[in-house]
């Protein structure tokens, strides 16, 4: 799986839409397979799906009444085969025994689930999710992501998310985007390695915080128990702050710092 990691507005959503062929570019190029994707959009749409970050569904429709429809609409026109695929999707993703129940009734995590299911109809290559647990509470985000590495072992996945808990859990490989550009891209772990023996935290008091900020790199601060936490990147120990394990958070705060 890939994990497309950004703050909100870094561009995620508008990349997601131009791969699939939503919207145009103002420049550069896609390809798949050696494939012009812009030039030739109707050959990634025979080999993707799409789960976006907001979809409606029809009304007083079923889940695999729903299915079937877009089935016929991706082109699986085989009564048969598309059965098949319906049933075993409807599995997969554990909505089988709610395949009667109208799709707009469903909770956050059912309906993200029913999304999954209609990216896989016609067996695609690809599937890109666009900030899916977005809204999902920790149960369902937790059932949600689980269902994604499993899709992932037989289909590429590539996840789009502001959430670095949901690349590190999911993702073997990641891009680090913001305000449209691409900032850093690699293995999570060979990533995480590269900050070894250059991050430190101290404690500190909230006025001092501005005199820290003159002096060193400050990546993030949380304030725990009134007093401000603050997270440093340096080559060497600034005195009086203590090493910390690098985690993928300090990846993503340090190279935002750095690009701003």
């Amino acid at each position: 799986m890939f994990g497309l990691l950004g703050p909100n507005g870094a561009g995620k959503s508008s990349l997601m839409k131009t791969i699939v062929g939503l919207q145009k570019p103002t420049s550069g190029s896609i390809s798949f397979n050696d494939i012009n994707v812009v030039g030739e959009p109707n050959f990634i749409k025979k080999n993707l799906g799409f789960l976006p970050q907001d979809f409606g569904v029809y009304p007083k429709v079923s889940a695999y009444d729903l299915l079937n429809h877009i089935a016929i609409l991706k082109g699986v026109k085989n009564d048969v085969e598309r059965k098949t695929q319906i049933q075993y999707l409807l599995n997969k993703v554990n909505l089988w025994d709610f395949k009667d129940k109208e799709v707009h009734t469903f909770s956050g995590g059912m309906k993200q689930r029913f999304g999954v299911a209609q990216a896989l109809l016609g067996k695609p290559k690809i599937i890109i999710v666009d900030e899916p647990t977005a809204g999902l509470d920790p149960e369902e985000r937790n059932r949600f992501n689980t269902l994604l590495n499993d899709i992932s072992a037989d289909v590429v996945v590539i996840l789009s998310t502001h959430l670095v808990e949901d690349v590190k859990n999911l993702c073997s490989q990641m891009t680090i985007m913001n305000k449209g550009q691409i900032l850093k891209t690699g293995q999570p772990k060979a990533l995480i390695t590269e900050l070894e023996g250059k991050i430190w935290s101290k404690a500190i008091n909230q006025n001092e915080l501005e005199n820290y900020q003159e002096n060193f790199q400050i990546i993030s601060q949380q304030l725990i128990e009134r007093q401000l936490q603050i997270t440093v990147f340096s080559e060497q120990q600034p005195t009086g702050f203590t090493a910390i394990k690098p985690l993928l958070e300090h990846v993503y705060f340090y190279t935002l710092n750095q690009n701003k």
